[in-house]
């Protein structure tokens, strides 16, 4: 402990400068990241994205009455699976459903892939296929508000017959 007594500390008048976090920094958060992703926690799964162009859609409410593909593409991600719930349903039974939630690397994806991921498209992970329901992007790069980086996708197994990927 020091007893010089010019050691002392003072309070600032004004709080320090934010934080600066330019292209430089994103673009380091990007590497980290795939890196961390790709090679050290490995997890992948199948990507189908529904083709929007051939598609062929509803005329009054726009859902797909017939779904195309694009080609699969192999897409590293973090997986939390969520196991499998039941819950009875009158007139019909005991219904089991399993899920996953995909966090998904944004600009991975946008910039390397040139994949966007939709409600709708096809996910097949370990030996079942799942049907992405719903999407949120809950990160920004240090509070940056322009700067997404993960993409959040919720995703209930696929009924039989509801997906052909062949």
């Amino acid at each position: 402990m020091s007893t010089d007594p010019n050691d002392k500390w003072e309070q600032p008048d004004a709080p320090p400068p934010p934080l600066f976090i330019g292209q430089k920094e994103r673009n380091l958060v990007k590497q980290v990241n795939d890196e961390l992703i790709e090679r050290v926690i490995g997890q992948s799964l199948i990507y189908y994205p529904v083709d929007i162009e051939f598609t062929n859609y509803h005329d009054l409410y726009g859902e797909a009455i017939e779904k195309t593909f694009l080609p699969p593409v192999r897409v590293y991600a973090l997986i939390e699976w969520e196991g499998i719930s039941s819950s009875y349903q009158a007139n019909i039974g005991i219904d089991k459903v399993s899920s996953i939630v995909v966090h998904f690397h944004k600009r991975r994806l946008t910039e390397d892939q040139d994949l966007f991921v939709r409600e709708g498209d096809f996910i097949y992970y370990g030996d079942r296929f799942y049907q992405i329901i719903s999407l949120s992007e809950p990160s920004q790069i240090f509070g940056q508000i322009n700067h997404k980086m993960e993409i959040t996708a919720k995703c209930v197994k696929a009924r039989e017959g509801l997906f052909d990927s062949t």
